[in-house]
This record gives C-alpha cells, structure tokens and sequence, in this order.
C-alpha cells in the first residue's frame, strides 16, 4: 500500500488510525516514527490518530502528530493517571471511567489472550492488586481496536513492530485483536516507504 492508497482508502470523516508500538524503538527508527506522526497529520484532513501513551513507539509517533495538530490525538489510558504529564494535552479515555462489566464484547476479545484471561477476569471484578493491573494494560489494548459501546473502534492499525521477533506483549496482542477484526495492519515493513520522497 503506497501513502495515496492509504490517503484515498482512510481519510474520511469518522475514520480513526491506531498509531502504536514497541516500547524499545531503535535509535535509527526513532526520527521515522516521529516524522511519519508528522506525514500523516500533514496529509490527511480527518482522520483522528489513537495512542496507548506508552514510552517508545506511542510516545514517537504521538510527538509527530501533535507537531501538525494535536486536536487529533486520542489516548486511551489503562488508568486515570498513566504518565499523566505527558497524557494532559491530549483528549483521552481512561479504563478507570469505564463499566466494563457492560462492555462483553471488549472481555471477551481480551481473554483470547489466554495468558492473560485469568487476570482479567479479576480485574473486571474489581480487583486491583499488581497482578489485575496487568490486565489493565491488554484490556487497554483491546480498547484501542475495538472500541467500546462508548468508544468507536479503528479503521486500520499503524504499528512499529519487532520484525524479527513479531507478536510479543502488548503489541502482538493489540495486531492479534486487529487481524482477529478484520482491521488492515501496517507495519514498518510498508509504511518507511512512505517516509522516502523526504528524503
């Protein structure tokens, strides 16, 4: 998919983009996130741009974007106050305001993560200890690609990934729940072609 494919099949109103990733972004990768937030704010006029606020990738990519508009950035938190400094200028939902016992469809897909399902379990009923934080962090993620009854889901997710050892943490769980959707991902592998004419 070339950056006019992407503009002409995503660029409407309504249409959400996942911008997220690994938390250990290479040092040689670290100006493309960047710069690929700022592209992609600069080029399309509706699309709205989600981040999970997570150091790295999300962080990278969030940076790039609020360069250009940062009216167009939507968080979704694990907690009221995850890296608040860095959540306060952006729009944002937060797990903690959620009734997730009315939200089946988002526990359901979470606990497909089957390491985790025990843990959510908990969490949804109430529990807090370290353990059940946890699972804050992947029904967070899961948040991101669906949505909720509340929250729209995506159109497509945007992802630096570890390609040399896909499908790990957070990220893999948060591809896993797009392909299981039906949500276009894209990864680094297609998007730093995008990159190239600015160079």
């Amino acid at each position: 998919m070339t950056l006019l494919e992407f503009i002409s099949a995503f660029d409407a109103e309504g249409s959400i983009v996942l911008l997220e990733g690994k938390r250990k972004v290479s040092p040689v990768d670290e100006a493309n996130l960047t710069a690929l937030g700022k592209l992609l704010a600069q080029k399309t006029k509706y699309i709205q741009f989600r981040s999970g606020n997570a150091p790295g990738a999300d962080a990278l990519f969030t940076a790039g974007v609020a360069a250009i508009d940062a009216n167009r950035i939507e968080l979704i938190l694990p907690y009221n106050a995850h890296r608040k400094k860095e959540a306060k200028s952006y729009k944002s939902h937060s797990l903690e305001n959620m009734p997730l016992v009315n939200e089946q469809a988002l526990i359901y897909e979470t606990k497909k993560n089957k390491k985790m399902a025990r843990l959510v379990d908990k969490y949804v009923q109430g529990d807090r200890d370290q353990y059940a934080m946890k699972a804050a962090y992947i029904l967070r993620d899961t948040v991101k690609v669906i949505g909720t009854t509340e929250i729209p889901g995506i159109r497509v997710g945007i992802f630096y990934e570890d390609l040399e050892n896909p499908g790990q943490g957070g990220t893999g769980h948060t591809i896993n729940v797009c392909q299981s959707n039906g949500i276009p991902v894209i990864d680094q592998g297609i998007w730093k072609q995008w990159l190239e004419p600015l160079d």
